[in-house]
């Protein structure tokens, strides 16, 4: 092999050996998308869900699900209400 060859299959393991290093996806993927809202009626709360840091996202989340069909809303963790809840959960 000359030595061109041997530079060439040199870099291009030196290259892969870089590009298995990075992560696909800075933070992961969460399921909160932005800060979320601060408080939600405590009337309209069906259900909660705590979710923690974890391979797949590196952030705590709190999904509220809403009474009525309403849908689900991510609640700001750093909220007063939020700390309330994980602290009870």
């Amino acid at each position: 092999m000359s030595v061109k060859g041997m530079v060439i299959v040199l870099a291009v393991i030196f290259c892969a050996t870089i590009a298995q290093g990075f992560p696909m996806f800075k933070g992961g993927r969460c399921l909160c998308i932005g800060p979320g809202v601060k408080a939600v009626k405590v009337a309209n709360i069906e259900k909660v869900s705590v979710i923690y840091p974890s391979n797949n996202c590196d952030k705590i989340e709190v999904i509220i699900i809403l009474k009525t069909h309403k849908g689900q809303r991510c609640l700001n963790p750093r909220s007063k209400q939020a700390n309330i809840i994980i602290k009870v959960g």
